[in-house]
């Protein structure tokens, strides 16, 4: 894997509750958790806490492709 920059491509999204709002002046802070990796693909689930309450929550599915830096394939920079 090493530590380059690679591109992830979500596919789907699942289970996903919002619990409260988040505003301008919010911090909000991204907890993620790997929960199965098959080859490229990789389901996680992740919480948005905002002062240490859930403000939304869900399961991500994401297919993160070996050899696609950003600014490959063709995209317009």
């Amino acid at each position: 894997m090493g530590g380059g920059k690679r591109i992830a491509y979500f596919t789907g999204i699942d289970n996903c509750k919002f619990r409260r709002p988040v505003v301008p002046g919010d911090q909000l802070r991204l907890e993620i958790t790997v929960i199965a990796r098959k080859g490229p693909m990789w389901k996680m689930h992740g919480e948005a806490l905002v002062d240490g309450a859930v403000a939304a929550k869900g399961d991500v599915t994401a297919t993160i492709p070996d050899g696609v830096a950003p600014g490959a394939g063709g995209e317009e920079t």
